[in-house]
């Protein structure tokens, strides 16, 4: 009998890396999912749009599944781009450059990273959820050359950019990490794999 399968309800293999080492080690097979599959994000929350994108991936490939959402939430600009920060700007280097133009010479620059994580069931029904917050600030140029909006977030624990997060840093105070962490002990129980 081989490790139960967990899908994450990702196309982007370097997403589905670091989501598998955020988890730790867990005996299960990661798969990322199917090529075809695209959902449309139309929630109103991150923990909605997580839902809307592991549901479709269990229902498609029957197995256990994990999806997670996230933004970046600026306190000037009211909490933007937040929800829509994929679709921010068409590349990362436009996305850089319009938050920078947005923040102008506001003194005031606290912003945070938010991520929602859900496990759906193989039946496509979403049995666990879990939230994590990085806290940070966003300096007035970024902090190395040719990146997006990763490199302006200042993380003040770990004196980098969130870009220069390695990758245990990522997983102990980056929203992703803080997430997967809380979602752990729950999807190894879920799982039966203690």
């Amino acid at each position: 009998m081989g490790h139960p399968v967990l899908t994450i309800a990702s196309g982007n293999p370097y997403k589905v890396a670091e989501i598998e080492h955020m988890l730790g080690p867990l005996p299960v097979e990661v798969r990322r999912q199917p090529d075809h599959l695209d959902v449309e994000e139309t929630g109103s929350t991150y923990l909605e749009n997580a839902r809307l994108k592991a549901e479709a991936a269990a229902q498609h490939t029957g197995t256990w599944t994990l999806a997670d959402d996230s933004g970046l939430e600026v306190d000037a600009l009211n909490g933007a781009p937040g929800l829509y920060t994929a679709r921010f700007a068409p590349n990362n280097e436009a996305k850089l450059q319009r938050l920078i133009e947005a923040l102008g010479d506001e003194p005031y620059r606290t912003a945070c990273f938010r991520s929602a994580m859900v496990l759906c069931n193989p039946e496509g029904v979403c049995v666990e959820e879990a939230e994590g917050v990085c806290w940070g600030e966003l300096l007035t140029v970024p902090a190395y050359p040719g990146a997006g909006i990763e490199s302006l977030f200042w993380v003040r624990e770990a004196r980098c950019s969130y870009g220069q997060l390695n990758d245990s840093q990522l997983a102990r105070l980056g929203s992703r990490g803080k997430a997967a962490r809380a979602l752990a002990p729950r999807l190894r129980q879920r799982l039966k794999l203690d």
